[in-house]
C-alpha cells in the first residue's frame, strides 16, 4: 500500500471529518442507500461475535463529496443492542458525526482489504469500483458497531492518489 492511501486506510479519526477537509469547497453529503433489519453476512457476524442467523440493523451509504461518491460504507449491530441509541434515525446524517461524540468509543484494531464490496452488488457499477477498504468494531456502552468502508476510484482520481 502507498503512503499516500496508508494515511486513508490507517487513520483512526473520524473519516467524515477527513471527507470534508480533503474535498476543500466541494459539499459533503451522505446518500442513504438501504437502511434495514436483516441478517448480517457471515463475516460480518463473526466479527461482531454473533451468530449469522440473528436479526441485525443494517444501514448502507455512500459519502460524497461535490456530488461524486467517494465512499460506500456499511454498518451493521446487533438489534438487540440498539435500544436507546438513536442510531436508526440518522437518516443521511453521518454515523462517524453520532460515533465520534461517545466519551467510551473504543474502538478495535483496522484491517485492510482490497476486495470490492459485496453489498452494493445492486447499485450502480460505479459504487463497486473499490481501491481499498477497510474495517473496525467500535464499541459503546454495550453496542458493537461494525463499520466496513470502501474507497473509490473516484476519489482516488479526484484527489490524484495512486492506483494502490
Amino acid at each position: 500500500m502507498s503512503a499516500p492511501w496508508w494515511q486513508w486506510v490507517a487513520s483512526k479519526d473520524s473519516l467524515t471529518t477527513r471527507l470534508t477537509v480533503a474535498g476543500d469547497i466541494k459539499a459533503f453529503r451522505v446518500q442513504l442507500l438501504r437502511q434495514t433489519v436483516g441478517f448480517p453476512l457471515r463475516d460480518e457476524a463473526l466479527a461482531l461475535g454473533i451468530a449469522p442467523r440473528r436479526y441485525a440493523w443494517l444501514r448502507e451509504v455512500a459519502l460524497c463529496v461535490g456530488n461524486k461518491p467517494w465512499v460506500v460504507a456499511r454498518s451493521v449491530a446487533p438489534l438487540s443492542q440498539l435500544q436507546g441509541k438513536g442510531l436508526e434515525g440518522l437518516g443521511e446524517r453521518s454515523l462517524g458525526s453520532w460515533l465520534f461524540r461517545q466519551p467510551d468509543l473504543v474502538r478495535g484494531p483496522l484491517y485492510a482489504t482490497r476486495h470490492q464490496p459485496r453489498f452494493v452488488v445492486e447499485q450502480s457499477a460505479l459504487l463497486a469500483d473499490s481501491v481499498w477498504g477497510r474495517r473496525s468494531v467500535f464499541q459503546h456502552s454495550g453496542l458493537s458497531l461494525l463499520v466496513q468502508e470502501y474507497f473509490l476510484s473516484s476519489m482516488a482520481d479526484d484527489l490524484d492518489l495512486p492506483s494502490r
